[in-house]
């Protein structure tokens, strides 16, 4: 039986682009950070307000994610976050 070969040629670089981020090979590093759980408008904001100081003394990009909602707990008795209603006013913020 071959071996598989190896290609020697490259895959298409893909890009996104969130907001003025733009994730790509050819792109400067970004940053996407956040906390595992949306807990309250207080908290998102404080944690965003971190991150876009620290990256801003980096020179790097940064898109903030949070989760409103976390079905994939590891225990049923666990908080599965704010919810939708609660997250997305603050989202649009």
């Amino acid at each position: 039986m071959s071996k598989p070969q190896a290609s020697n040629s490259m895959a298409p670089n893909s890009s996104v682009t969130v907001g003025n981020v733009v994730f790509d090979n050819k792109a400067a590093l970004s940053l996407i950070a956040g906390p595992c759980q949306f807990e309250s408008r207080q908290h998102a904001f404080d944690m965003a307000g971190a991150l876009k100081e620290l990256t801003g003394r980096l020179g790097i990009g940064l898109v903030y994610k949070t989760s409103y909602d976390k079905a994939n707990r590891t225990s049923l008795s666990a908080t599965r976050g704010a919810g939708m209603g609660a997250a997305l006013p603050v989202f649009d913020e």
